[in-house]
């Protein structure tokens, strides 16, 4: 049975690129769907209307708005990710790193042999965890 609850991430022109990056850093993962804006609909030709990806087995939807909001991601949500080994943990670490922010550095702690949290360049916030 597919899952009736998904995470949903705005972006502002940037849904596409986020996508590309994230099924690059984690396997296994995929773009499962676009659908793009056509011309004279209310967002700019191109840009992605409503989309999905998956990152092991967890479907994420995403949209690119066309209104400019006042708001943008918080690290009060994120997106956990259990990765099936330490140099899996490391590598996904650095690259979500790149560009963005270490809100906790990868280290052992009571609750994980080895976890870190980090905000990426485009705003989400992400916890990896390896036991």
């Amino acid at each position: 049975m597919e899952s009736k609850v998904a995470p949903f991430l705005m972006f502002e022109g940037q849904a596409e690129e986020a996508m590309n990056f994230y099924t690059s850093v984690f396997a296994p993962a995929e773009i499962v769907s676009i659908k793009r804006y056509g011309p004279n609909e209310a967002g700019p030709e191109g840009s992605v209307l409503q989309a999905a990806f998956s990152i092991k087995g967890q479907n994420i939807m995403c949209i690119d708005s066309f209104v400019q909001h006042a708001f943008t991601f918080t690290p009060a949500i994120s997106l956990f990710v259990h990765c099936d080994s330490e140099e899996e943990l490391t590598e996904a670490f650095g690259k979500l790193a790149e560009g963005g922010a270490v809100l906790m550095p990868l280290d052992k702690y009571p609750f994980a042999e080895k976890f870190g949290w980090v905000q990426d360049r485009f705003g989400v916030s992400w916890q990896l965890s390896w036991n």
